[in-house]
C-alpha cells in the first residue's frame, strides 16, 4: 500500500494548513462561538472558491473528482485551529448523500451550489429513540398525489440551523427513503441548539411538510443502506478531524513543557513528563495510522466487511487515544487548562463530541466484534 502523497494532495495539505494558520487561528473559532451562526458564510464561499468544498465531488457537478482521502488531509488541517465551517456536516454528510442516492439532475441541482460555497447542506438522520441505528426512523413519509408529506422529528441535525436544504431520512410505504427539504418549507420548525464544542446544531419538526416528487432523491428502500455508508464516511473524517486535534494538543504541551518553569527549572526535564508527552506521541501515532487506513478503504474500492472493520478500529482507537492525548494536555498544563480562557478546553470539548459522532467506542467495538473477519478467527 503506497501511502505518499500526490503533488496534488501535498499542495492541498499545505495551502489548508497555511489557511488554519492565518486566516482562522483558534481566535476566530472563540469569536464564533457567540454569534448566531457560529460560522461566517463569506468563509464558506471563500473555501468554494478555494475548490475545498468540491474535493470529493465529480467533475460533472463542478466537483474535483477526489476521494476521502483528500477530504482527510483537508479536515486534518482545520482541526489544528477548530476552523468552525460545517465542512462534515454538510460536505461528507449532506453533500455525500445527494451523491449516493441522488440522480444526475439532483445531484447537479443541490451539489453545484455546494461545491461553490453559494449554499450548504446538513443530514437529518438521527432520532430520539434511533441512537446509533440510521434505520430506526419514526419519521413518515405519506405519498400524495404529487410527490409526499413529511411528518416527524429529527435531533441534533449538524448545521441543521442554517443548512439551505436538508436531507432528510423517512419510512414510505416501500421502505426508508431519503428527501431534500428547503430549509424555509412550510410546516418545517427548526430549532438551533449550542453543542459541546461551541458548534450549532438544531432540532427539527416536520408537520406535513409538503414536497414535490422530484425531491425524492433515489428508490425507496435504498436509504438504509446509502445512510450506512455515508456514517462510515462521516467517521473516517471524523477520525481525521481528530488526528488534527491529537497533533495539535500535542503541540502545545511539548512547548509547555519546554518553557514552564518550577523551582527554577523547565518542567520538561522532569523525566515523568517526558515519559507522558512520549505517550501522547505514540498514541497520535496511533490514531493517524488508524485515520489513514479508514480513509483509504473508504476510497479504494474495498469490500464492506473491510471498510467497516478499519472504520470501527479507527474509531475505537480515536476513543481511547485521541481521548487519553488531551486528557494529558490538560494533566500537564495544570490547573490553568481548566479555565475558560485556555485554549486547551476547546480541543478538549471538540474531541469528545468527534468519539460520539457515528457511534461510540461500544457501539464500534461491538461492531468489530460482530464481522465477519473478526468471528472467522475467533472460531478458527
Amino acid at each position: 500500500m503506497n501511502f505518499d502523497l500526490t503533488e496534488d494532495q501535498k499542495m492541498l495539505r499545505d495551502t489548508t494548513r497555511s489557511f488554519a494558520k492565518k486566516e482562522s487561528p483558534i481566535e476566530r473559532k472563540r469569536k464564533m462561538i457567540d454569534t448566531e451562526l457560529g460560522y461566517e458564510k463569506s468563509v464558506w464561499e471563500q473555501m468554494g472558491e478555494l475548490g475545498w468544498l468540491s474535493v470529493p465531488f465529480p467533475e460533472s457537478v463542478g466537483g474535483f473528482g477526489g476521494n476521502l482521502v483528500d477530504v482527510a488531509l483537508i479536515v486534518e488541517q482545520f482541526a489544528s485551529t477548530l476552523v468552525p465551517e460545517p465542512y462534515i456536516p454538510s460536505v461528507v454528510l449532506g453533500g455525500m448523500a445527494v451523491l449516493r442516492a441522488g440522480n444526475a439532475s439532483q445531484q447537479k441541482r443541490w451539489l453545484e451550489p455546494l461545491c461553490e460555497g453559494k449554499t450548504s447542506l446538513a443530514l437529518a438522520y438521527a432520532e430520539r429513540q434511533s441512537r446509533f441505528d440510521v434505520t430506526d426512523v419514526a419519521t413518515k413519509a405519506e405519498k400524495t398525489r404529487g410527490g409526499y408529506k413529511l411528518s416527524g422529528e429529527k435531533v441534533w441535525v449538524l448545521n441543521g440551523h442554517a443548512a439551505d436544504t436538508l436531507v432528510v431520512s423517512a419510512a414510505t410505504g416501500d421502505g426508508l427513503a431519503l428527501f431534500a427539504v428547503d430549509r424555509t418549507a412550510a410546516g418545517l420548525t427548526v430549532q438551533a441548539v449550542k453543542t459541546m464544542d461551541g458548534n450549532r446544531a438544531a432540532m427539527l419538526k416536520l408537520d406535513g411538510v409538503a414536497v414535490d416528487g422530484d425531491r425524492l432523491l433515489g428508490e425507496p428502500g435504498n436509504a438504509g443502506a446509502i445512510l450506512a455508508e455515508v456514517m462510515d464516511l462521516g467517521s473516517a473524517a471524523a477520525c481525521a478531524e481528530g488526528v488534527g486535534i491529537c497533533q495539535a494538543v500535542l503541540a502545545m504541551t511539548v512547548e509547555y513543557l519546554k518553557t514552564r518553569e518550577q523551582f527554577g527549572t523547565k518542567i520538561g526535564a522532569f523525566q515523568a513528563l517526558q515519559h507522558r508527552a512520549v505517550d501522547m506521541f505514540i498514541e497520535t501515532e496511533l490514531c493517524k495510522s488508524h485515520s489513514i487506513e479508514a480513509s483509504i478503504r473508504m476510497s479504494d474500492g474495498s469490500d464492506e466487511t473491510t471498510r467497516a472493520s478499519a472504520v470501527s478500529a479507527a474509531k475505537v482507537q480515536l476513543a481511547t487515544g485521541g481521548k487519553y492525548v488531551v486528557e494529558q494536555g490538560i494533566q500537564l498544563h495544570g490547573g490553568i487548562a481548566l479555565t475558560e480562557e485556555h485554549d486547551m478546553g476547546l480541543y478538549f470539548k471538540r474531541m469528545h463530541i468527534l468519539n460520539t459522532l457515528f457511534g461510540d467506542e461500544e457501539h464500534h467495538l461491538a461492531r468489530y466484534a460482530a464481522l465477519p473477519s473478526f468471528t472467522a478467527g475467533i472460531q478458527a
